[in-house]
Protein backbone atom coordinates (compact mmCIF):
# COMPACT_ATOMS: atom_id res chain seq x y z
CA UNK A 1 0.00 0.00 0.00
CA UNK A 2 2.74 2.66 0.94
CA UNK A 3 4.38 1.37 -2.30
CA UNK A 4 1.12 2.02 -4.23
CA UNK A 5 1.29 6.37 -2.89
CA UNK A 6 5.01 6.50 -3.67
CA UNK A 7 4.34 5.17 -7.22
CA UNK A 8 1.59 8.24 -7.62
CA UNK A 9 3.64 11.06 -5.78
CA UNK A 10 5.58 11.70 -8.63
CA UNK A 11 2.24 11.91 -11.08
CA UNK A 12 0.05 13.72 -8.63
CA UNK A 13 3.88 16.74 -8.28
CA UNK A 14 3.45 16.75 -12.39
CA UNK A 15 0.54 17.45 -12.81
CA UNK A 16 0.43 20.19 -10.17
CA UNK A 17 3.63 21.61 -12.07
CA UNK A 18 1.59 21.25 -15.31
CA UNK A 19 -1.64 22.74 -14.03
CA UNK A 20 0.36 25.66 -12.42
CA UNK A 21 2.64 26.56 -15.47
CA UNK A 22 -1.04 26.79 -17.50
CA UNK A 23 -2.12 28.98 -15.06
CA UNK A 24 0.54 31.47 -15.22
CA UNK A 25 0.93 31.10 -18.46
CA UNK A 26 -2.86 32.29 -18.81
CA UNK A 27 -1.97 35.22 -16.10
CA UNK A 28 0.85 36.10 -18.75
CA UNK A 29 -1.04 35.88 -21.73
CA UNK A 30 -3.82 38.36 -19.98
CA UNK A 31 -1.48 40.51 -18.89
CA UNK A 32 0.14 40.64 -22.09
CA UNK A 33 -3.16 41.42 -24.01
CA UNK A 34 -4.21 44.39 -21.28
CA UNK A 35 -0.67 45.94 -21.60
CA UNK A 36 -0.83 46.10 -25.61
CA UNK A 37 -4.71 47.35 -25.02
CA UNK A 38 -4.76 51.30 -26.10
CA UNK A 39 -4.82 53.76 -23.25
CA UNK A 40 -7.80 56.49 -23.82
CA UNK A 41 -6.81 59.97 -22.83
CA UNK A 42 -10.91 61.50 -21.56
CA UNK A 43 -12.05 64.86 -20.87
CA UNK A 44 -15.61 65.66 -20.03
CA UNK A 45 -18.27 67.96 -21.38
CA UNK A 46 -18.76 70.62 -19.95
CA UNK A 47 -21.55 73.54 -19.67
CA UNK A 48 -20.33 77.53 -19.43
CA UNK A 49 -19.54 80.67 -21.74
CA UNK A 50 -17.72 80.80 -25.05
CA UNK A 51 -16.44 83.26 -27.01
CA UNK A 52 -14.86 83.63 -30.51
CA UNK A 53 -12.47 85.87 -30.97
CA UNK A 54 -10.06 87.27 -34.07
CA UNK A 55 -6.35 87.87 -32.46
CA UNK A 56 -4.75 89.68 -34.36
CA UNK A 57 -1.35 92.71 -34.23
CA UNK A 58 -1.61 96.23 -34.92
CA UNK A 59 0.13 99.65 -33.73
CA UNK A 60 -0.73 102.26 -31.00
CA UNK A 61 -2.03 105.06 -33.29
CA UNK A 62 -3.36 109.02 -32.65
CA UNK A 63 -7.09 109.59 -33.52
CA UNK A 64 -5.73 112.57 -35.51
CA UNK A 65 -2.21 113.53 -36.00
CA UNK A 66 -1.00 115.88 -38.43
CA UNK A 67 2.25 115.89 -40.75
CA UNK A 68 3.48 119.60 -40.44
CA UNK A 69 5.53 120.57 -43.66
CA UNK A 70 7.08 123.17 -45.36
CA UNK A 71 6.01 124.64 -49.01
CA UNK A 72 9.02 126.45 -49.58
CA UNK A 73 12.94 125.54 -49.59
CA UNK A 74 15.46 127.43 -47.23
CA UNK A 75 17.59 126.68 -44.04
CA UNK A 76 15.88 126.65 -40.95
CA UNK A 77 16.75 129.74 -38.69
CA UNK A 78 15.40 128.97 -35.13
CA UNK A 79 13.35 126.20 -33.80
CA UNK A 80 10.60 126.95 -31.05
CA UNK A 81 9.27 123.67 -30.38
CA UNK A 82 10.68 119.52 -29.47
CA UNK A 83 9.78 116.49 -29.15
CA UNK A 84 6.43 116.53 -26.59
CA UNK A 85 6.17 119.81 -26.61
CA UNK A 86 2.42 120.99 -26.31
CA UNK A 87 1.37 123.38 -28.75
CA UNK A 88 -1.35 125.29 -29.44
CA UNK A 89 -3.10 126.05 -33.17
CA UNK A 90 -1.03 129.26 -35.07
CA UNK A 91 1.86 128.96 -32.39
CA UNK A 92 5.06 129.53 -34.60
CA UNK A 93 6.94 126.40 -34.09
CA UNK A 94 10.22 126.82 -36.85
CA UNK A 95 11.46 129.58 -38.66
CA UNK A 96 13.07 129.43 -42.39
CA UNK A 97 15.50 131.89 -43.33
CA UNK A 98 13.26 134.69 -45.08
CA UNK A 99 15.90 136.52 -46.42
CA UNK A 100 15.62 134.96 -50.20
CA UNK A 101 11.77 135.41 -50.25
CA UNK A 102 12.13 139.05 -49.04
CA UNK A 103 14.34 140.05 -52.35
CA UNK A 104 11.82 138.86 -54.22
CA UNK A 105 9.10 140.62 -52.22
CA UNK A 106 10.71 144.11 -53.11
CA UNK A 107 11.31 142.62 -56.43
CA UNK A 108 7.46 142.24 -56.92
CA UNK A 109 6.87 145.70 -55.31
CA UNK A 110 9.02 147.21 -58.32
CA UNK A 111 7.82 145.08 -61.01
CA UNK A 112 4.00 146.60 -59.34
CA UNK A 113 5.36 149.84 -59.69
CA UNK A 114 6.75 150.08 -63.27
CA UNK A 115 3.76 148.26 -64.27
CA UNK A 116 1.74 150.96 -62.75
CA UNK A 117 3.86 153.91 -64.57
CA UNK A 118 2.97 151.95 -67.74
CA UNK A 119 -0.55 152.67 -67.17
CA UNK A 120 -0.08 156.03 -66.96
CA UNK A 121 1.41 155.95 -70.13
CA UNK A 122 -1.15 154.20 -71.86
CA UNK A 123 -3.54 156.94 -70.93
CA UNK A 124 -1.66 159.54 -71.82
CA UNK A 125 -1.32 157.85 -74.58
CA UNK A 126 -4.94 157.87 -75.20
CA UNK A 127 -5.30 161.66 -74.59
CA UNK A 128 -3.23 162.06 -76.94
CA UNK A 129 -5.12 159.87 -80.03
CA UNK A 130 -8.61 161.37 -78.73
CA UNK A 131 -6.92 164.65 -79.50
CA UNK A 132 -6.13 163.42 -82.91
CA UNK A 133 -8.89 162.35 -83.44
CA UNK A 134 -10.56 165.87 -82.55
CA UNK A 135 -8.26 167.75 -85.37
CA UNK A 136 -8.76 165.27 -87.52
CA UNK A 137 -12.94 165.73 -87.02
CA UNK A 138 -12.11 169.93 -87.51
CA UNK A 139 -10.47 169.34 -90.13
CA UNK A 140 -12.40 167.16 -91.82
CA UNK A 141 -15.43 170.03 -91.27
CA UNK A 142 -13.62 172.67 -92.54
CA UNK A 143 -12.82 170.73 -95.71
CA UNK A 144 -16.28 169.94 -96.66
CA UNK A 145 -17.33 173.13 -95.86
CA UNK A 146 -14.55 174.03 -98.32
CA UNK A 147 -16.38 172.35 -100.87
CA UNK A 148 -19.96 173.47 -100.56
CA UNK A 149 -18.52 176.78 -101.17
CA UNK A 150 -16.73 175.96 -104.17
CA UNK A 151 -19.55 173.84 -105.42
CA UNK A 152 -21.72 176.88 -105.27
CA UNK A 153 -18.78 179.12 -107.44
CA UNK A 154 -18.45 176.91 -109.76
CA UNK A 155 -22.69 176.85 -110.36
CA UNK A 156 -22.62 180.38 -110.85
CA UNK A 157 -19.30 180.40 -113.23
CA UNK A 158 -17.06 182.28 -110.38
CA UNK A 159 -13.76 179.68 -110.27
CA UNK A 160 -12.65 176.89 -112.48
CA UNK A 161 -14.12 173.02 -111.96
CA UNK A 162 -10.59 172.18 -110.74
CA UNK A 163 -11.00 174.14 -107.74
CA UNK A 164 -14.03 172.24 -106.96
CA UNK A 165 -12.38 168.87 -107.59
CA UNK A 166 -9.30 170.31 -105.41
CA UNK A 167 -11.63 170.61 -102.30
CA UNK A 168 -13.13 167.24 -102.97
CA UNK A 169 -9.69 165.38 -102.84
CA UNK A 170 -9.03 167.66 -99.27
CA UNK A 171 -12.22 166.04 -98.11
CA UNK A 172 -11.30 162.76 -98.71
CA UNK A 173 -7.63 162.94 -97.19
CA UNK A 174 -9.57 165.05 -93.86
CA UNK A 175 -12.03 161.70 -94.00
CA UNK A 176 -8.81 158.86 -93.99
CA UNK A 177 -7.03 160.97 -91.41
CA UNK A 178 -9.63 160.65 -89.18
CA UNK A 179 -10.29 157.10 -89.60
CA UNK A 180 -6.30 156.59 -89.38
CA UNK A 181 -6.84 158.64 -85.68
CA UNK A 182 -9.91 156.77 -84.31
CA UNK A 183 -8.20 153.76 -85.26
CA UNK A 184 -4.70 154.92 -83.16
CA UNK A 185 -7.30 155.70 -79.99
CA UNK A 186 -8.50 152.25 -80.28
CA UNK A 187 -4.94 150.74 -80.45
CA UNK A 188 -3.80 153.41 -77.39
CA UNK A 189 -7.18 152.19 -75.11
CA UNK A 190 -5.84 148.43 -75.56
CA UNK A 191 -2.32 149.58 -74.53
CA UNK A 192 -4.02 150.57 -71.39
CA UNK A 193 -6.24 147.57 -70.74
CA UNK A 194 -2.49 145.76 -71.45
CA UNK A 195 -1.08 147.76 -68.95
CA UNK A 196 -3.55 147.13 -66.58
CA UNK A 197 -3.40 143.33 -66.83
CA UNK A 198 0.35 143.75 -66.27
CA UNK A 199 0.19 145.60 -63.01
CA UNK A 200 -2.60 142.43 -62.01
CA UNK A 201 0.34 140.36 -62.75
CA UNK A 202 2.75 142.00 -61.21
CA UNK A 203 0.38 142.35 -58.41
CA UNK A 204 -0.19 138.00 -58.42
CA UNK A 205 3.67 138.01 -58.20
CA UNK A 206 3.99 140.41 -54.97
CA UNK A 207 0.91 138.29 -53.35
CA UNK A 208 2.71 135.20 -54.23
CA UNK A 209 6.07 136.34 -52.46
CA UNK A 210 4.56 137.50 -49.56
CA UNK A 211 2.70 134.09 -49.28
CA UNK A 212 5.70 132.38 -49.26
CA UNK A 213 7.39 135.21 -46.68
CA UNK A 214 4.37 134.52 -44.68
CA UNK A 215 5.19 130.45 -45.22
CA UNK A 216 8.41 130.97 -43.89
CA UNK A 217 6.92 131.10 -40.37
CA UNK A 218 5.89 127.41 -39.65
CA UNK A 219 2.85 127.52 -37.39
CA UNK A 220 1.22 124.75 -35.48
CA UNK A 221 -2.51 123.75 -37.82
CA UNK A 222 -3.86 122.32 -34.22
CA UNK A 223 -3.83 122.21 -30.86
CA UNK A 224 -1.60 118.75 -29.58
CA UNK A 225 1.75 117.58 -28.73
CA UNK A 226 4.98 117.07 -30.98
CA UNK A 227 5.63 113.40 -31.44
CA UNK A 228 8.05 113.85 -34.08
CA UNK A 229 10.94 116.12 -35.47
CA UNK A 230 12.89 115.73 -38.18
CA UNK A 231 14.93 118.99 -38.74
CA UNK A 232 17.46 120.48 -36.93
CA UNK A 233 18.45 124.30 -36.20
CA UNK A 234 20.45 124.94 -39.55
CA UNK A 235 19.22 122.43 -41.79
CA UNK A 236 18.45 122.97 -45.24
CA UNK A 237 14.83 121.87 -46.31
CA UNK A 238 13.92 121.52 -50.25
CA UNK A 239 10.37 121.52 -51.18
CA UNK A 240 9.91 120.20 -54.86
CA UNK A 241 7.61 117.67 -55.62
CA UNK A 242 6.37 117.58 -52.04
CA UNK A 243 7.01 119.37 -48.71
CA UNK A 244 9.23 118.03 -46.60
CA UNK A 245 7.98 116.56 -42.89
CA UNK A 246 9.70 118.56 -40.62
CA UNK A 247 6.54 117.76 -37.00
CA UNK A 248 4.03 115.31 -36.54
CA UNK A 249 2.12 116.51 -34.09
CA UNK A 250 -0.68 114.33 -32.63
CA UNK A 251 -3.92 116.05 -31.78
CA UNK A 252 -4.50 114.31 -28.69
CA UNK A 253 -3.13 111.33 -27.25
CA UNK A 254 -6.21 110.79 -24.31
CA UNK A 255 -7.92 109.33 -27.75
CA UNK A 256 -6.24 106.73 -29.65
CA UNK A 257 -6.96 103.25 -31.73
CA UNK A 258 -4.75 100.57 -32.75
CA UNK A 259 -4.69 99.81 -36.10
CA UNK A 260 -4.95 96.26 -36.61
CA UNK A 261 -4.10 93.95 -39.52
CA UNK A 262 -6.47 91.28 -39.82
CA UNK A 263 -6.19 88.49 -42.63
CA UNK A 264 -8.83 88.62 -45.17
CA UNK A 265 -10.21 84.70 -43.75
CA UNK A 266 -11.08 86.52 -40.23
CA UNK A 267 -12.32 89.98 -41.55
CA UNK A 268 -15.74 88.60 -42.77
CA UNK A 269 -16.68 88.52 -39.00
CA UNK A 270 -15.52 91.54 -38.18
CA UNK A 271 -17.84 94.34 -37.76
CA UNK A 272 -17.85 97.66 -36.04
CA UNK A 273 -18.94 97.97 -32.46
CA UNK A 274 -17.49 94.58 -31.53
CA UNK A 275 -15.44 94.62 -28.31
CA UNK A 276 -11.74 94.29 -28.72
CA UNK A 277 -9.11 93.82 -25.81
CA UNK A 278 -5.36 94.34 -25.84
CA UNK A 279 -2.03 93.86 -24.37
CA UNK A 280 1.30 96.02 -25.22
CA UNK A 281 4.96 94.41 -23.95
CA UNK A 282 5.78 97.67 -22.09
CA UNK A 283 2.74 96.77 -19.34
CA UNK A 284 2.79 92.77 -19.16
CA UNK A 285 -0.34 91.10 -17.40
CA UNK A 286 -2.10 94.16 -18.09
CA UNK A 287 -5.28 94.17 -20.19
CA UNK A 288 -6.55 97.67 -22.28
CA UNK A 289 -10.37 97.92 -23.32
CA UNK A 290 -11.63 99.16 -26.68
CA UNK A 291 -14.25 98.75 -29.27
CA UNK A 292 -14.03 98.27 -33.17
CA UNK A 293 -14.62 101.76 -34.79
CA UNK A 294 -13.97 100.86 -38.47
CA UNK A 295 -13.29 98.17 -40.61
CA UNK A 296 -11.26 99.77 -43.87
CA UNK A 297 -12.16 98.10 -47.27
CA UNK A 298 -8.66 98.90 -48.79
CA UNK A 299 -6.84 95.84 -49.40
CA UNK A 300 -3.21 95.70 -48.29
CA UNK A 301 -1.24 92.73 -50.19
CA UNK A 302 2.10 91.88 -48.97
CA UNK A 303 4.06 88.49 -49.56
CA UNK A 304 0.85 86.94 -51.34
CA UNK A 305 -0.74 87.56 -48.24
CA UNK A 306 -4.01 90.10 -48.06
CA UNK A 307 -4.73 91.61 -44.68
CA UNK A 308 -7.29 94.39 -44.08
CA UNK A 309 -7.06 97.13 -41.15
CA UNK A 310 -9.66 97.33 -38.48
CA UNK A 311 -9.63 100.44 -36.26
CA UNK A 312 -9.87 99.55 -32.79
CA UNK A 313 -10.77 102.69 -30.45
CA UNK A 314 -9.83 103.28 -27.10
CA UNK A 315 -9.59 105.69 -24.26
CA UNK A 316 -5.77 106.88 -23.12
CA UNK A 317 -7.19 108.33 -19.81
CA UNK A 318 -3.63 108.49 -18.05
CA UNK A 319 -1.54 108.41 -20.91
CA UNK A 320 0.82 105.66 -20.13
CA UNK A 321 0.13 104.28 -24.05
CA UNK A 322 2.21 105.97 -26.53
CA UNK A 323 1.86 106.25 -30.05
CA UNK A 324 4.18 103.51 -32.11
CA UNK A 325 3.28 100.41 -29.48
CA UNK A 326 2.88 97.13 -30.54
CA UNK A 327 -0.73 95.33 -29.35
CA UNK A 328 -1.67 91.96 -29.28
CA UNK A 329 -5.49 92.74 -29.91
CA UNK A 330 -8.54 90.14 -29.23
CA UNK A 331 -11.73 90.76 -30.79
CA UNK A 332 -14.92 89.05 -29.92
CA UNK A 333 -16.84 88.37 -32.63
CA UNK A 334 -19.37 86.36 -30.68
CA UNK A 335 -20.15 85.05 -27.54
CA UNK A 336 -22.50 82.48 -25.86
CA UNK A 337 -23.63 81.54 -21.74
CA UNK A 338 -24.38 78.61 -20.82
CA UNK A 339 -23.77 76.29 -23.48
CA UNK A 340 -22.51 72.67 -23.67
CA UNK A 341 -18.73 72.42 -24.65
CA UNK A 342 -16.47 69.98 -26.40
CA UNK A 343 -12.77 70.14 -25.97
CA UNK A 344 -11.21 70.72 -29.33
CA UNK A 345 -8.88 67.67 -28.67
CA UNK A 346 -12.15 65.31 -29.08
CA UNK A 347 -13.14 66.70 -32.43
CA UNK A 348 -9.50 65.83 -33.84
CA UNK A 349 -9.66 62.22 -32.31
CA UNK A 350 -9.97 59.32 -35.42
CA UNK A 351 -9.97 56.05 -34.46
CA UNK A 352 -9.73 53.17 -37.30
CA UNK A 353 -12.63 51.12 -37.33
CA UNK A 354 -15.03 52.85 -35.39
CA UNK A 355 -17.68 54.30 -37.16
CA UNK A 356 -21.32 55.84 -35.65
CA UNK A 357 -24.87 54.65 -35.93
CA UNK A 358 -27.09 56.03 -38.76
CA UNK A 359 -29.16 56.96 -36.30
CA UNK A 360 -26.49 59.13 -35.18
CA UNK A 361 -26.95 60.84 -38.66
CA UNK A 362 -30.40 61.38 -38.44
CA UNK A 363 -30.08 63.11 -34.77
CA UNK A 364 -27.25 65.47 -36.74
CA UNK A 365 -29.88 66.27 -39.03
CA UNK A 366 -32.24 67.52 -36.54
CA UNK A 367 -29.56 69.44 -35.03
CA UNK A 368 -28.71 70.96 -37.99
CA UNK A 369 -32.57 72.19 -38.07
CA UNK A 370 -32.26 73.40 -34.49
CA UNK A 371 -29.77 75.74 -35.31
CA UNK A 372 -31.19 77.36 -38.01
CA UNK A 373 -34.50 78.27 -36.43
CA UNK A 374 -35.13 75.74 -32.88
CA UNK A 375 -33.98 76.45 -29.61
CA UNK A 376 -30.35 76.00 -28.81
CA UNK A 377 -28.43 75.46 -25.45
CA UNK A 378 -28.69 78.57 -23.49
CA UNK A 379 -32.30 78.33 -24.31
CA UNK A 380 -32.98 80.96 -26.90
CA UNK A 381 -34.08 80.64 -30.31
CA UNK A 382 -31.07 80.46 -32.92
CA UNK A 383 -31.97 83.19 -35.13
CA UNK A 384 -31.95 85.76 -32.17
CA UNK A 385 -28.25 84.21 -31.16
CA UNK A 386 -26.84 85.22 -34.59
CA UNK A 387 -24.80 82.01 -34.46
CA UNK A 388 -22.14 81.22 -37.12
CA UNK A 389 -23.49 78.15 -39.41
CA UNK A 390 -22.84 75.03 -37.63
CA UNK A 391 -20.73 72.26 -38.70
CA UNK A 392 -20.97 68.40 -38.68
CA UNK A 393 -18.37 66.56 -36.43
CA UNK A 394 -17.33 63.51 -34.72
CA UNK A 395 -16.48 62.51 -30.92
CA UNK A 396 -15.77 59.21 -29.62
CA UNK A 397 -16.85 57.71 -26.49
CA UNK A 398 -16.72 54.81 -24.39
CA UNK A 399 -19.98 52.78 -23.29
CA UNK A 400 -20.39 50.75 -20.05
CA UNK A 401 -18.88 47.78 -21.38
CA UNK A 402 -15.68 49.54 -22.07
CA UNK A 403 -16.36 49.51 -26.24
CA UNK A 404 -15.59 52.95 -27.74
CA UNK A 405 -18.01 54.23 -29.84
CA UNK A 406 -18.57 57.00 -32.36
CA UNK A 407 -21.38 59.67 -32.01
CA UNK A 408 -22.12 62.41 -34.99
CA UNK A 409 -22.58 65.75 -33.02
CA UNK A 410 -23.64 69.02 -34.43
CA UNK A 411 -20.88 71.80 -33.40
CA UNK A 412 -21.67 76.08 -33.50
CA UNK A 413 -18.94 78.61 -31.59
CA UNK A 414 -15.74 78.47 -31.10
CA UNK A 415 -13.09 79.36 -28.89
CA UNK A 416 -9.39 77.88 -30.39
CA UNK A 417 -9.70 75.62 -27.32
CA UNK A 418 -13.50 74.08 -27.21
CA UNK A 419 -16.33 74.28 -29.18
CA UNK A 420 -19.98 74.82 -28.59
CA UNK A 421 -22.07 71.22 -28.84
CA UNK A 422 -25.45 72.32 -30.42
CA UNK A 423 -28.55 70.23 -29.03
CA UNK A 424 -31.28 69.11 -31.46
CA UNK A 425 -34.31 70.34 -31.53
CA UNK A 426 -36.22 67.70 -29.81
CA UNK A 427 -33.79 67.50 -26.55
CA UNK A 428 -32.40 64.17 -27.75
CA UNK A 429 -29.24 64.85 -27.51
CA UNK A 430 -26.12 62.45 -27.82
CA UNK A 431 -24.23 63.63 -25.04
CA UNK A 432 -24.33 64.97 -21.88
CA UNK A 433 -22.91 67.32 -19.50
CA UNK A 434 -20.67 65.63 -17.72
CA UNK A 435 -19.62 62.80 -19.96
CA UNK A 436 -16.50 61.72 -20.73
CA UNK A 437 -15.18 61.90 -25.04
CA UNK A 438 -11.93 60.60 -25.94
CA UNK A 439 -9.43 63.62 -26.32
CA UNK A 440 -6.34 60.95 -26.73
CA UNK A 441 -4.79 57.44 -26.63
CA UNK A 442 -1.79 56.11 -25.55
CA UNK A 443 -0.63 53.12 -27.24
CA UNK A 444 2.30 51.68 -25.15
CA UNK A 445 5.68 49.98 -26.55
CA UNK A 446 4.96 46.46 -28.26
CA UNK A 447 5.84 43.83 -25.49
CA UNK A 448 8.93 41.75 -25.39
CA UNK A 449 9.08 38.31 -26.84
CA UNK A 450 7.22 35.73 -24.80
CA UNK A 451 10.41 33.75 -24.63
CA UNK A 452 11.83 36.68 -22.58
CA UNK A 453 9.08 37.04 -20.42
CA UNK A 454 7.37 33.49 -20.20
CA UNK A 455 7.89 31.16 -16.98
CA UNK A 456 10.28 28.61 -17.72
CA UNK A 457 9.43 24.92 -16.72
CA UNK A 458 11.72 23.28 -14.01
CA UNK A 459 11.46 19.81 -12.98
Amino acid sequence: MQQKVRSRSPKIIAGGLVLALAAGAAWWWQARQAAQAPQYRTAAIERGSLAASVSASGQVMPVTQVSVGSQVSGQIRELYADFNSEVKAGQLIAQIDPQLIEFQVRQAQADREAALSQVLVAQANVLASQAAVSRAQVDLAEARRDLERKADLVAKGFIAQSEAERAQALVNTSTEALRGAQAQAAVTAAQVQAAQASVKQREAALAQAQTNLSRTRITSPVDGIVIKRTVERGQTVAASLQAPELFVIAQNLRDMRVEVSVDETDVGRIQPGQKASFTVDAFPGQTFEGRVDQVRKAAIAANNVVTYVAAVHFANRDGRLLPGMTANVRIVTDARENVLKLPNAALRMRIAGVEPPADNASNATKSRAASAGGTGAGGQKGSELSAPPTTRGRVYVRSDDGQVRAVNVRLGLTDGSHTELVLPADGAAPLAEGQQVITGVTTPAAAAPARANAPRLAF
